[in-house]
């Protein structure tokens, strides 16, 4: 019985659907909502919608809070996860880190300081097989935040498909471009996967970027329709 580290990304998404597909007893998402949005720990853009996404999962979700500082947001997560241990029974977290050492050692030692098995079963994974992949399973992922040259505020918002893959692959040849964002070149929301049992709609969005190749999009409104 495990919870999944839920920030409606691509990677705990597709974390989630590994667990799944392999029949393992999910009880529950975990997300943490940080008051800053340059937390070490935690995906920020578009956390609002994970509640949204859960229920088109069709699972329960526990939302903890962080202000973000760094370390002591590791205090908050041991209490959120505390929380779904106690709530949901579980055994075990899955995250869907793929290189951070940062991230993962962390968030290892706070799930075995609660007694509580860890997984990562996109550590060190090909992003671009993985990436590629999700387009393939009919994944779809939007991108919500830019943050490295090479890609512009017309991305925010889109939907990532070959076409895509193939641009992103194209920047990891020339500089090193993380396919994956794992460097924070970009952030995703997942509105759409083959287990969702509704989709979201981003019913109303704004473009916030002051610098050329950096920005988020701001969902203003956004609701579930059926499949």
């Amino acid at each position: 019985m495990i919870g999944i580290l839920f920030s409606g990304g691509k990677d705990s998404v597709f974390t989630l659907h590994y667990f799944l597909e392999q029949g393992w007893d999910v009880k529950c998402l975990i997300s943490l909502k940080s008051k800053n949005e340059f937390s070490w720990m935690f995906h920020t853009p578009a956390i609002e919608m994970v509640s949204l996404q859960a229920n088109a999962i069709g699972l329960p979700i526990l939302i903890g809070e962080t202000l973000g500082e760094k370390e002591s947001e590791l205090f908050d997560l041991k209490k959120t996860l505390a929380m779904a241990k106690a709530k949901f029974e579980i055994t075990g977290v899955a995250v869907g880190a793929l290189l951070s050492d940062y991230q993962q050692e962390r968030v290892n030692r706070v799930c075995h300081s609660l007694g509580l098995r860890c997984f990562a079963p996109l550590w060190h994974k090909s992003q671009e097989k993985l990436l590629g992949e999700m387009i393939s399973l009919g994944f779809d992922v939007r991108i919500v935040a830019i943050a490295a040259q090479g890609l512009s505020k017309d991305l925010l918002g889109e939907r990532v498909d070959e076409k895509t893959l193939a641009y992103f692959s194209s920047l990891n040849a020339r500089h090193g471009f993380h396919v994956g964002g794992e460097g924070g070149e970009y952030e995703s929301l997942v509105v759409d996967a083959p287990f969702f049992k509704k989709r979201l709609v981003l019913d109303k969005t704004n473009v916030v970027s002051e610098k050329e190749h950096e920005g988020r999009l701001e969902i203003v409104r956004a609701h579930l329709e059926e499949k």
